[in-house]
């Protein structure tokens, strides 16, 4: 009795012992995927990609589910193609994407990387395509709205743009993202006082949005200066 109880005492411990050095591997293969990932981003925003390309593919061999470090890879790949017309690159790219989506598909950078991408293959029915598919799979959620009205508006169809904002505001008044948008449509057409009304709605619902700040203090500075001429402002891709 004494040994059947030892035995089976053993390999239970032996279980726990073998879980808890696959928790702390899993753990550390998690945070060095985040130092690296981390560092590459850094080098992306410096504008070496190519630099910053190798500590994305460390990410990926150190931690190969997350979705995050193949958004960036796709993301590199995309700025590189895109600026020496590789289509190889531009391939590599899409695959990337793909795969971030087969990890997360609501992914909203994600989504947004690959229609922008597919956008620049001359593909911009299929980049439609894939934020309508967004859209139609998940009809509660805001964000696939709020991304077809920013290519929408890139394509100057303003009309197709606000009616995606306001389905997204409608299922999700406290979305900021759809109110700073919506301020950029107001703003890209010449309606200041609205623009200015929407991002204050943004930033009373998100603060953290710096841009915002000063573009509110751009736009009334226009206005006291009477030059409410419209005008498009940037929006990142």
């Amino acid at each position: 009795m004494s040994t059947s109880k030892s035995k089976s005492k053993i390999p239970f411990r032996c279980c726990v012992f073998a879980l808890l050095i696959l928790t702390m591997f899993a753990s550390g293969c998690q945070l060095g995927s985040r130092n690296r990932n981390g560092q590459g981003v850094a080098l992306y925003q410096q504008g070496r990609y190519a630099e910053a390309l190798q500590y994305f593919e460390q990410a990926k061999q150190t931690d190969a589910a997350n979705p995050d470090t193949y958004y960036n890879l796709a993301s590199t790949y995309h700025k590189l193609g895109v600026a020496a017309k590789d289509s190889k690159m531009l391939d590599n790219a899409e695959a990337m994407y793909n795969q971030c989506l087969d990890l997360s598909p609501n992914h909203v950078e994600c989504h947004r990387g690959l229609a922008v991408l597919l956008v620049d293959m001359g593909k911009a029915d299929k980049g439609f395509t894939l934020l309508k598919n967004w859209a139609i799979a998940n009809p509660t959620l805001s964000e696939p709205r709020i991304e077809l009205a920013r290519m929408h508006q890139e394509f100057n169809q303003n009309k197709a743009a606000e009616q995606y904002l306001d389905e997204a505001l409608a299922m999700d008044p406290n979305n900021y993202r759809a109110w700073s948008f919506k301020g950029n449509l107001r703003e890209s057409s010449g309606e200041l006082m609205q623009a200015i009304q929407n991002y204050q709605q943004s930033l009373a619902i998100n603060a953290t949005q710096p841009e915002l700040y000063q573009r509110i203090g751009a736009l009334n500075v226009r206005l006291a200066q009477g030059t409410a001429s419209p005008s498009v402002p940037t929006t990142n891709r």
